[in-house]
């Protein structure tokens, strides 16, 4: 059987996860993979035979996404060609983290996809709901890469057909520490942002990973990196807490690795108030913006010790033969 397993690269946690959805894969088939999208920070170690610069959306530098470079480097009129285009006749099955040309692409030529992703979650009515829906929000997850059928992962089992996160193996075989540093990874917010409000609790040691930096510097006890996959995951294990977005992948292993986290959602991304909803009902506490009246809540969550004790058994080769079982069903 040939596969083909389309991943989203708008951020860093879908690549991060395919790590270890490939070699499930791979026992299913013949596999090739496609990425799209423009904003991820980290390359696979696989090789990738189709890219695209599909539909990304771009980070701000203030917390939210920047909606007018989202907008001028995407071209409806090229994704439509790129959907048009595509070869999804020459496989079997495609398998789809929340990838929006391939699953087009199948809809208009009847080819099996089956979504295997953190979003395909937030399509179940069993799970934690933000208090405001955003129906603009709502719409993109419906329609950005509609499939029929799907396996999901949330931070609970929420629903059937829904397993707990992917953890990466390097996370889940790595020694697990606890220094006096915090690791903040808040893509949406520029390091120029961040640094001078950080430095107002000058007794914290801070390691910032920010995607507007070009290289790394310090100041007093704190500093700031480059996003990188290996150092990322070496301050993390190693961190007395985390403070980062509500995205899926950062939170889940902060969890795993019984770490102290903070999350504050991404304006305008419906994902993370759902994420941010679910973290909430687990105990995990949840910052709205970072900013000068938010170091109040911020010195608070450093004075507590409080940690949410989870259970994310490795499951991702029972998700992925369950995902390649649906799509291989008449």
């Amino acid at each position: 059987m040939k596969i083909l397993y389309a991943i989203q690269g708008t951020g860093n946690g879908h690549l991060a996860r395919a790590e270890d959805i490939i070699p499930a894969l791979k026992q299913h088939g013949d596999l090739d993979l496609f990425v799209s999208g423009s904003q991820a920070d980290i390359k696979l170690s696989y090789p990738v035979k189709y890219k695209s610069k599909g539909l990304s959306f771009i980070f701000g530098t203030n917390g939210g996404i920047d909606f007018v470079k989202t907008f001028k480097r995407n071209s409806s009129k090229e994704v439509y060609k790129e959907i048009k285009k595509f070869p999804v006749e020459k496989y079997d099955l495609v398998i789809n983290d929340f990838e929006p040309v391939s699953a087009w692409a199948c809809r208009k030529r009847d080819i099996p996809c089956v979504g295997l992703s953190h979003q395909s979650a937030l399509l179940s009515s069993k799970i934690p709901t933000p208090r405001k829906i955003d129906p603009v929000g709502e719409w993109v997850l419906h329609n950005y890469a509609p499939v029929e059928k799907y396996v999901s992962f949330h931070f609970d089992r929420y629903d059937n057909n829904m397993f707990t996160p992917v953890i990466r193996s390097a996370v889940r075989k790595s020694k697990i520490e606890t220094k006096d540093h915090y690791t903040v990874y808040l893509p949406a917010y520029d390091d120029k942002k961040l640094v001078p409000l950080l430095t107002r609790i000058p007794q914290v040691r801070w390691h910032i990973f920010s995607k507007h930096a070009k290289k790394p510097y310090h100041v007093g006890k704190l500093s700031v990196y480059p996003v990188s996959k290996d150092e990322f995951a070496a301050s993390m294990t190693s961190a007395t807490g985390v403070l980062c977005g509500a995205g899926f992948e950062t939170p889940a292993e902060a969890l795993y690795l019984g770490k102290k986290l903070l999350v504050v959602p991404m304006k305008s991304q419906l994902e993370q108030h759902y994420n941010a909803a679910s973290l909430k009902q687990l105990g995990v506490p949840v910052l709205k913006k970072v900013k000068k009246k938010s170091l109040e809540k911020i010195i608070e969550w450093l004075d507590t010790d409080t940690r949410v004790t989870v259970n994310y058994d490795d499951n991702t080769a029972e998700a992925v033969a369950l995902a390649v079982s649906l799509g291989t069903k008449q």
